[in-house]
């Protein structure tokens, strides 16, 4: 430690050797950044603390490692992935009433990582919104679970953001669930027998469990004997040694980590069962199969193709609206921070544009007019000879001065972390540059309200459950800067794409369509809207009761209407995910660090094309006077 060191250096310092301690791995590389906290290998990330380093966040920050480094120390992962249920609601329980666990065994240790654990939910929970929570909501109900877990097993109360929508299940829940939360208490330290209790807690409150492990198990070893008895029949060659090998392979894959993402990876390709509409069960479709022409539905008119279930509770919604002030300032704080890292590569290029805008920008004029302003260049003509007429000028139109661009970008959970943070840096320095330019910026974002269906599904299930209801969750649009409000008033609404909670699924089609026919109103002539994604439209519950394709052929469809019949120009970019089979003009990074390049290129590409085509316009128009005269 040196004295000129900054105390948030000192901080960090301590918490990372705090949390190796808790963790018991002195191996552990310790970092801080912006995205969400996590362990991946071994490496942990931790929230970046501010300079001010106030005394929540602290206790926030501290929170976050301490959970961590429990979980890394009392947690057995591949024998919590053997007793994982499968389902909607069953896995998200099981998960949150393990991590209960691990933190009870340490806050009952010590009080002082209670006490930070609980700073750590305080602020987890109100930046979710919890507190805002008036109904019941099979979404939240785990966490709810897990609070009353807490409470059962520390004696700490919920946090003051979770007391109104524990108040909400509390009294059913205790009914059905506190005998079992008493039987979870006594089994804390044995993982295995508290995950087989946990399993009947989910199932006393009425949830499918899916397969039993155990049964899949013996299914699994009964498949490998099979397997084992046709091998030795078609090849006589292979020894027993190697058929036992085999069969032991087998057992340890049937054991190992498989989840319900690998079963749903394995899933066969069914042509004809893939377009085939769903008669209301609730199986997942494939969104990351590609769509094929073939099997298009052509039967069915493209305007009755796709609906929504209700638009009842669907939003739109400033993004200040989204947030406490105070919150929104903190998210602030942390993209500059993260700009300062960026700001010279990214600056570099906003520069270059900005550079080849304004020099497009200088004033030009025609001369050699009969009407128009005086050219007092050539006051000589007319002292020569009073009848010249050709001594007028006229300024040129610069058509790209009335510009606007709308940047749309994906706000689904696949872009958490590193790709919502580099698209919220660019779009911050796209719009400083842009304006500074004179040309307009309105940036968008597009998501849900809730995970796997909010109260459109709600309303769907209590109405009967009607098959192929369309989409089937709430939609959530969000102006983060309209294209005539200043970037200096909106400028922290940007820092609300790092809020945690704010992530969730993506509908494409419904927010292309509606970024475009909000530049329809605009009155500029000229209309650019970017799109920024990382992948297909995904939604469970929508897609879960309609044809696999369902999301991906409505996107298709708006953005052939948009290129082929709109005077909007559509230009998109990929991040890690081939764009270029949906949209004509489209490019594909594979590193997210590429993006703030790619979106000045293709901006810069854009006024490059316009310029060309008004000079081939010009061009024209000069050989036909010529031609005429």
């Amino acid at each position: 430690m040196t004295k000129d060191e900054p105390p948030v250096e000192m901080f960090k310092r301590a918490t990372a050797a705090c949390f190796r301690a808790l963790a018991e791995r002195a191996d552990m590389d310790v970092s801080y950044s912006a995205e969400a906290p996590g362990v991946s290998g071994e490496k942990v990330r931790l929230p970046f603390p501010s300079r001010e380093l106030p005394r929540e966040e602290v206790a926030q920050v501290r929170g976050e490692a301490d959970a961590l480094a429990l979980r890394l120390k009392h947690h057995d992962a591949k024998l919590h992935a053997s007793r994982m249920p499968t389902g909607d609601t069953a896995p998200a329980l099981y998960e949150a009433l393990e991590q209960a666990r691990v933190e009870a065994l340490g806050a009952n240790l010590m009080v002082g990582v209670r006490d930070n654990i609980a700073a750590s939910l305080e602020d987890r929970y109100r930046r979710e919104g919890l507190h805002r929570v008036t109904e019941k909501n099979d979404t939240v109900m785990p966490e709810v679970v897990r609070l009353l877990a807490r409470t059962a097993f520390t004696g700490a109360p919920p946090p003051d953001a979770a007391k109104s929508v524990c108040d909400l299940w509390g009294t059913d829940l205790a009914e059905k669930i506190g005998i079992n939360l008493e039987d979870l208490h006594e089994k804390l330290d044995d993982q295995r027998a508290y995950g087989d209790a946990v399993r009947q807690l989910i199932q006393d409150l009425d949830i499918d469990l899916g397969a039993d492990p155990d049964a899949d198990d013996s299914d699994a070893s009964g498949d490998d004997d099979s397997s084992e008895e046709n091998a030795e029949s078609e090849s006589e060659e292979e020894g027993g040694d190697q058929a036992d090998a085999s069969g032991e392979e087998g057992g340890e894959s049937a054991d190992g980590e498989g989840t319900e993402d690998e079963s749903s990876d394995m899933m066969p390709d069914d042509e004809d069962g893939e377009m085939m509409p769903a008669d209301g069960s609730e199986e997942p479709g494939d969104p990351g199969k590609r769509w094929r022409p073939e099997h298009d539905l052509s039967n069915v008119p493209k305007e009755a193709f796709y609906q929504s279930y209700t638009e009842a509770f669907d939003e739109v919604v400033p993004a200040e609206t989204l947030c406490d002030p105070e919150e929104l300032a903190r998210l602030r704080q942390l993209l500059d921070q993260q700009l300062t890292q960026l700001q010279g590569i990214i600056g570099r290029l906003a520069n270059r544009l900005q550079r080849r805008l304004l020099a497009k920008q200088t004033r030009s004029w025609d001369f050699d007019l009969e009407e128009g302003l005086l050219d007092t260049a050539r006051l000589d003509r007319i002292v020569i000879n009073p009848q010249h007429p050709l001594s007028f000028k006229q300024e040129k139109d610069m058509d790209f001065r009335d510009t606007v661009v709308t940047l749309l970008i994906d706000n689904s959970g696949s872009m958490r972390g590193r790709p919502i943070t580099i698209a919220a840096m660019s779009a911050d320095i796209l719009a400083r540059t842009l304006e500074r330019c004179s040309v307009k910026v309105e940036i968008l974002g597009f998501t849900t309200r809730a995970w796997k269906g909010g109260q459109s599904r709600e309303k769907w299930i209590s109405e009967g459950k009607i098959a192929n209801p369309g989409r089937l969750n709430d939609l959530r649009h969000i102006v983060y800067k309209a294209a005539d409000a200043p970037w200096r008033r909106v400028r922290k609404n940007l820092g609300l794409m790092l809020r945690e909670g704010l992530l969730k699924e993506n509908i494409d089609g419904e927010a292309l369509l509606w970024a475009h026919d909000r530049l329809l109103g605009r009155p500029e002539q000229r209309r650019i809207l970017m799109v920024i994604s990382d992948g297909a439209p995904v939604d469970d519950s929508t897609l879960s009761v309609n044809p696999g394709n369902y999301l991906e052929r409505h996107l298709r469809d708006a953005i052939e209407y948009i290129e082929t019949r709109s005077p909007i120009e559509l230009v998109a970019i990929g991040i890690g995910h081939d764009v270029t089979r949906y949209y004509r003009r489209a490019v594909t990074i594979v590193d997210v660090e590429q993006l703030g390049g790619t979106v000045m290129e293709k901006l810069a590409e854009l006024f490059d094309e316009d310029d060309a085509r008004s000079s081939r316009r010009e061009q024209k128009q000069s050989v036909k006077s010529r031609t005429a005269f």
